[in-house]
């Protein structure tokens, strides 16, 4: 499988190196635990799963009410690592028996054992504290249901410098024995950041497929439910846990939204191969912005890394033949619109529209622009989020705001990156 650009790959030692080392060692380590985390997201009003007990001894096992847990509740490693040691129950068979969500059936006494091998650390790696932790077991969302083998699927979300920079659906399988990590087996589908919809995916070992194995139900295409909210849940728990860089691991329950399931000190790489581009590019375009909150975020987000290929599944009619010159409207504040002259300039990326349109269209709102970037000429110039209609195609950006276009006869330039949807025709 090859990544649009193979330099812009993140790797373990860059990953490592350049972003891992500025996040205290303090905030990694209560995030390795698994308590500490669902302690600081409460503190935070953050939604988590709910807490039964935790178990640090062997009297803590035999003196839990086991009784008191009729169905969907969870064991799992304070610490644990790459789902193991996870044990996920559906009901209750009888007074000492579970079924757990492959159809196994637990006894009291097959429970305590496991619960021994948690306290002596067989399943993890972090710590001398390895506590076992009961929760309470979040449902499959009915819209993932038909995609997912005997477990919940989670969304995976890269946030750095308050901004969701990249995020995938791990969808649990056989192979997996239905936990949601790719290391054991898990299908890992990219989404596209601007709209929730999913993109492309790879099976175990980052082998790139289509179809959900042993079936014909594609991967591509698949609309997250509640995605504004994911993202900004992902970047309220980064926040919390005072990380620079951070892999966050979601549920989404059908009632109460998205809950975070774990906070990733040192997150996963595989999230490239399952969106076919590297992490490393995005890292570096939201590095110095001057994020304002969670909102913020989740605004510049999808304004930055909009992908091609949702547009493509989204929206199969053919791409619209356009000239070098074209007439457009452009939507301002207060449901104002105006028509403008755009120049399609294939020699420059991203587009740029005249300060005094802007202004007249009233977008220059210093409380609300996205960003500032850096212009020889200009110095510092505004970057807004523009709509516009161009050929009955609705086309959302960013553009910066250039004086340089208030003489000339057109006052928007549109980039390459705006008109990849678009057949340009030179023969004007």
């Amino acid at each position: 499988m090859l990544l649009r650009k193979a330099k812009d790959l993140l790797g373990i030692n860059a990953r490592n190196a350049l972003y891992l080392s500025r996040s205290s060692g303090k905030a990694k380590s209560i995030v390795r635990s698994k308590y500490a985390t669902k302690i600081l997201l409460r503190s935070n009003n953050i939604a988590c799963a709910s807490i039964y007990g935790i178990l640090a001894t062997t009297e803590d096992i035999n003196d839990f009410d086991w009784a008191s847990l009729e169905k969907d509740f969870v064991i799992k490693p304070t610490n644990g690592y790459a789902g193991t040691g996870v044990v996920a129950f559906r009901t209750k068979q009888d007074a000492d028996t579970w079924v757990d969500m492959l159809g196994n059936s637990w006894s009291l006494s097959d429970i305590k054992l496991h619960c021994d091998d948690i306290l002596s650390g067989q399943y993890s790696i972090h710590g001398l504290n390895h506590n076992v932790i009961i929760e309470e077991r979040i449902p499959i969302h009915p819209k993932l249901l038909k995609y997912s083998y005997k477990g919940t699927p989670d969304i995976r979300v890269i946030v750095f410098n308050s901004v969701p920079v990249m995020a995938m659906l791990r969808l649990p399988t056989e192979e997996s024995g239905g936990r949601a990590n790719l290391s054991q087996g898990a299908i890992g589908v990219g989404i596209d950041i601007a709209s929730g919809v999913t993109t492309h995916a790879i099976a175990h070992k980052n082998e790139a497929i289509q179809f959900l194995p042993g079936t014909k139900k594609k991967l591509n295409g698949i609309i997250i439910p509640e995605w504004d909210a994911i993202l900004e849940t992902a970047v309220l728990a980064t926040s919390a846990a005072e990380m620079s860089l951070a892999g966050i691991d979601l549920f989404i329950h059908q009632e109460k939204g998205p809950m975070v399931v774990e906070i990733n000190a040192a997150p996963g790489l595989s999230i490239q191969m399952a969106n076919r581009e590297g992490l490393r590019r995005r890292l570096e375009r939201v590095e110095d912005l001057n994020i304002q909150n969670p909102k913020h975020g989740v605004k510049v987000a999808k304004a930055l890394f909009a992908s091609d290929f949702a547009a493509k599944i989204k929206n199969k009619a053919e791409f619209p033949v356009v000239g070098l010159k074209e007439e457009v409207l452009v939507y301002g504040d207060a449901k104002l619109s105006l028509q403008a002259n755009a120049f399609l300039n294939t020699g420059r990326f991203s587009s740029i529209i005249s300060k005094n349109l802007a202004a007249e269209l009233g977008l220059i709102d210093m409380e609300d622009l996205l960003w500032f970037q850096a212009e020889q000429e200009e110095g510092k110039i505004p970057v807004v989020e523009i709509k516009l209609r161009i050929k009955d195609q609705l086309l959302k950006t960013t553009m910066a705001v250039s004086s340089k276009l208030n003489n000339k006869s057109h006052q928007i330039e549109l980039g390459r990156k705006d008109l990849r949807n678009f057949i340009i025709r030179l023969d004007e």
